[in-house]
Order: structure tokens, then C-alpha cells, then sequence
């Protein structure tokens, strides 16, 4: 079975969030979707994955019920089952960043859509900023970006105070890799009175999807949060995959080093996890390899 991966998110006022989620999983559970789904009351993110109908179907609720435009998600496919389930989250906000100010459904950035983000990348005047974790940025990003080299985003507010003027910065253009971070990215430097600012729209997911290799500059692969681990352009799946127990990128060469075993450690963490903390790995690795048997007994695969 072939899956078609849908990656979104929409910043908008939620009230009521319970029987919201509610009302999602008695919609979205039949459709056999697996992936996941957050619900805050700044708006909704999420990446469901199921058949092409069953993601139409998807899409055609959240667009009646929320306003989610097809055009704003990013697809992909996937040969694998590429979530375990399908999950749907309350939260403070779709994506933490602990910024009060940094509020789209306020102000935010100008969008950029892919086929005109060269051009601006271009110009000389524009501070190109990479919005994501380092572990994501070390297999993939425009050429002459900064790296904050964070752990997560919600120490991107710090870099910028660091590292940033308004008075001398005045140009600024950001990017993630689904749209969501450097969206709310956007809004916070509006607040903190960054005269320009602009965000790559639909993300790297969307640029990698639309604009050609021959035409990109972007270089090496994108980091996504599924099995997958990471996409090129087109959006195939890519040579990396995942340390599932530390999250960084690992090629098969990585996977050759004494310290990897699958589903439990690599040797970025191999160190850094205890005994005990294997001893579960191993153990949730077990319970994740009997699904995947069972899935595909059932023909899910």
C-alpha cells in the first residue's frame, strides 16, 4: 500500500477544544488515518498519512469545519506505514515557542511562495535565517542561511536578542521545514521591531515540492517527523533515518558503528542513556516490531 503523507497547520482562534477533538476523532478514526493531530487555542498542525481517499476525505472536513485550504498542504507519499496511529493533542500552542507576543493570528511576516523565494534570497540585504533544531539543519538547508544551532525553537527568541538588530538587520527571511515555526517566527520579530520580514510559505516541504532540483537552491535533504526521516526534492524519501532514540539523522554508514542498535541508541547517544533507559528502549522496539508484523498480516503494508 502506498500512503499519501499530509502535512499542515492553520493559525486561527479554536474555542471549545474538548468537544473539538472529540468531533475530529468521530470523523477521522473511520478513515483509517494514522499520524497526528494538535489542537491549541491558537490553531491547528498537524501530519495525517492514510489512502488518497481517505486524505481527501480528511481534508475536505477540516477545510468545511476550519477553513484548511488544499493549496496551504504539503503531500507526499510514503511505501511504509509512516505513523503508528492516528493521535489527536490538546495543547498551550500547535508549536511551543513560550513568546506571548509571537501571535500570528495577530500579525505575522510576509508569506513568500516557493517559486518567488529565490529571487529573494537574492537579494544581497536579506538575513536568511534556518528557524529549526541543529539536528535537522546538518543534513539539509539553503546555502548562506544561519544556523541558530538550537536544541529547540523555543531558543530562537534568545539567538535573535543575541545575535540580532533591528536598526542594522532590517531584511530578514526565515524558513522551516512545514511553515508552522517560521510563521510564529515572523511575528515575534514584528514584535521585537524588525522593519521586514518574511517566511518561506508552506515551508521547505512545499519549495522541494514545486520547485525543481535543477532550479533549487536548496542543498541535502529535509529533515520531517515520520519514519521517513527525511525527504529530497519531489519529495522522495530520502537516504536518512532515524536514531529512534535520540532523534538524530543516521546514514547506513552510521548504522555500521559498534554503539548503533535499532530503536535504541546510535553513537550520538549511546553515552547518554542509562541502562535501564535501553532496557525500555528495547522493549518499546519489540512492541513496535509486533505491530508492524501485524499491520502487514492485516495487509496494511
Amino acid at each position: 500500500m502506498l500512503y499519501t503523507v499530509a502535512a499542515f497547520y492553520r493559525f486561527l482562534p479554536l474555542q471549545n477544544l474538548p468537544s473539538l477533538r472529540q468531533a475530529l476523532l468521530a470523523e477521522l478514526k473511520p478513515l483509517n488515518l494514522c499520524g497526528s493531530l494538535l489542537l491549541a487555542p491558537e490553531g491547528m498542525n498537524g501530519t495525517l498519512a492514510g489512502t488518497s481517499n481517505a486524505i481527501d476525505a480528511a481534508l475536505e472536513y477540516l477545510n468545511q469545519e476550519n477553513g484548511l485550504l488544499r493549496e496551504d498542504v504539503k503531500f507526499s507519499n510514503a511505501a511504509e506505514k509512516p505513523f503508528n496511529r492516528l493521535k489527536i493533542r490538546l495543547k498551550r500552542e500547535i508549536i511551543t515557542f513560550q513568546q506571548p507576543s509571537a501571535d500570528p493570528n495577530i500579525q505575522s511576516g510576509t508569506p513568500v511562495a516557493p517559486r518567488d523565494w529565490n529571487a529573494l534570497l537574492d537579494d544581497p540585504e536579506v538575513i536568511l535565517l534556518d528557524t529549526r533544531n541543529k539536528y535537522e539543519t546538518m543534513i539539509g538547508s539553503f546555502a548562506d542561511a544561519r544556523d541558530p544551532q538550537i536544541e529547540t525553537f523555543t531558543e530562537f527568541a534568545a539567538y535573535v536578542r543575541s545575535h540580532l538588530d533591528p536598526k542594522q538587520h532590517k531584511k530578514i527571511a526565515m524558513f522551516c521545514t512545514g511553515g508552522i515555526r517560521c510563521e510564529k517566527a515572523s511575528a515575534f520579530m514584528l514584535a521585537e521591531g524588525f522593519p521586514e520580514v518574511y517566511h518561506l510559505k508552506g515551508g521547505i516541504l512545499k519549495y522541494l515540492e514545486e520547485i525543481p532540483s535543477d532550479a533549487s537552491k536548496w542543498n541535502g535533504e529535509c529533515y520531517v517527523f515520520d519514519k521517513r526521516m527525511a525527504v529530497g526534492h519531489g519529495l522522495t524519501t530520502g537516504r536518512f533515518s532515524m536514531c529512534f532514540g535520540c532523534g538524530y539523522p543516521l546514514t547506513a554508514e552510521d548504522k555500521l558503528h559498534a554503539h548503533y542498535e535499532d530503536g535504541v541508541s546510535c553513537s550520538n547517544c549511546h553515552a547518554e542513556t542509562s541502562p535501564d533507559d535501553k532496557k525500555r528502549y528495547r522493549a518499546r522496539q519489540q512492541q513496535v516490531t509486533a505491530s508492524v508484523h501485524q499491520a502487514a498480516n492485516n495487509g496494511e503494508t
